[in-house]
């Protein structure tokens, strides 16, 4: 999967789309506005030089990305480089004969610039809106992923499953770009059963890094691997791994926590919990300097081994779209330039870069030119036989 031009770590962003009140002044921004600012964020992702922009799906307010496809297809339009992703596609809401329409689509109108990560979610009412059942949340990502893989893949599907009616003779429409399927990450942060799934398949795994001490996320992404080398899609240490981040920063440390404090504070998802000193010190997320944030994210090859994908949060619990520019560019100034360099100190050859369409064009055609290649050395003494 290494390609001349695919960096090998891949650095971006990724946003759950919350609607908050900003707790400083007491403004809520409309719907509208929280759409708007989303986009323009994605744009300033590619201008600072990030590789990669990945969106969440919810569909229960506070959050309006309801509909990621049509806010990425947009988003591809106005950017040439940026890799769109999703964080996270519902594999267990969704029907995947629509996964699969919706994101070879979204791969035509990018020109490849596409990946995704499926997810079960997290919001429990979801399941019934959509007409299935939280309990079977990890059946319902098994099949459905079973059923998406092949309708990426095959021209043409028969199959039967137990959670929605069969197919005969189904073509999905359009058909993937150049005959290859987007690339797939499995998103979880505590299943794994999700683990097992990515490595069965040899797609990447992705641990969204951001709510739990680290120790956790060594073990399931250290199983992740080992279960990957099982299978036989290289050794463990080829494993294609992603992680979620935080950051908030300022020149100076103090600056950054009096400003980022009332935020955390109020965050939809942790706010009124532990304190802001108790949770930098127990996840990754780091409120200070550009330096202190170097500094702890280089030191994450050492917890996870080389891995592929580093995407952060910046636009969450309220911060204004003005802030979340300056965050944007003290990330892509100082601080994506420093990490790309310490990644790449030491990294052995044959650890793979971050996925990227071109990356994945060009292994298919090797392995097809492999193939062929061996089929004419078989075929060659018989033909000296006859």
């Amino acid at each position: 999967m290494n390609s001349e031009s695919a960096p090998a770590v891949q650095f971006g962003i990724f946003t759950v789309g919350d609607v908050t009140t900003d707790p400083t002044n007491g403004e809520t921004p409309s719907e509208r506005d929280r759409i708007k600012a989303i986009l323009a964020i994605a744009q300033k992702a590619e201008e600072v030089g990030l590789d990669v922009f990945a969106l969440g799906e919810h569909h229960n307010p506070p959050f309006v990305p309801s509909s990621p496809t049509t806010m990425l297809g947009y988003i591809a339009a106005k950017t040439e480089r940026l890799i769109l992703s999703t964080a996270t596609t519902l594999i267990t809401t969704n029907d995947p004969v629509k996964i699969a329409e919706d994101y070879a689509m979204l791969q035509h109108v990018a020109d490849g610039r596409v990946d995704m990560t499926l997810g079960r979610g997290n919001t429990g009412p979801v399941y019934p809106w959509f007409g299935q059942d939280i309990r079977q949340g990890i059946p319902l990502a098994i099949e459905h992923y079973a059923l998406l893989h092949r309708l990426l893949r095959e021209d043409v599907v028969d199959w039967s499953g137990k959670f929605r009616t069969p197919l005969q003779g189904f073509t999905s429409t359009p058909r993937p770009l150049d005959g290859v399927p987007p690339f797939v990450w499995h998103g979880s942060i505590r299943s794994p059963e999700i683990a097992e799934q990515a490595a069965f398949y040899g797609d990447g795994f992705f641990a969204n890094n951001i709510f739990w001490p680290k120790e956790h996320y060594m073990r399931l992404i250290g199983y992740y691997r080992q279960r990957f080398e099982h299978y036989g899609h290289g050794s463990a240490d080829q494993a294609i791994v992603g992680l979620g981040g935080q950051a908030f920063m300022a020149k100076n440390s103090q600056d950054a926590v009096k400003t980022f404090r009332p935020y955390f504070d109020n965050a939809p998802v942790y706010g009124h919990g532990p304190s802001l000193e108790e949770f930098t010190e127990q996840t990754p997320l780091t409120v200070g300097s550009p330096q202190e944030v170097i500094d702890r994210y280089a030191g994450m090859r050492e917890h996870f081994g080389d891995y592929q994908r580093q995407l952060f949060l910046m636009d969450h619990a309220g911060l204004p779209l003005k802030t979340v520019l300056e965050q944007l560019d003290l990330l892509g100034e100082e601080v994506v330039p420093v990490l790309r360099k310490e990644f790449a100190k030491n990294r052995p050859a044959h650890i793979p870069n971050g996925p990227t369409h071109a990356a994945l064009v060009a292994a298919r055609d090797a392995a097809q030119d492999a193939e062929l290649a061996g089929a004419t050395r078989t075929a060659a003494p018989v033909a000296q036989e006859a």
